[in-house]
């Protein structure tokens, strides 16, 4: 079964980097960045639009 992906101003997504200890953030407005720390991950995130280059 396939369910509908979310979207909207507040849905972001964090993947597993496979292979690595790394988590890929993305945002929204589709900025992308690798952390290794999940604090610093969500910061990021929720400082939205701050660092974020799409």
């Amino acid at each position: 079964m396939t369910r509908p992906m979310l979207t909207g101003d507040r849905v972001y997504r964090i993947h597993w980097v496979l292979g690595t200890d790394r988590l890929r953030a993305v945002c929204h407005c589709s900025a992308e960045r690798e952390f290794e720390d999940p604090v610093q991950l969500w910061e990021w995130l929720l400082a939205h639009p701050e660092g974020h280059d799409a």
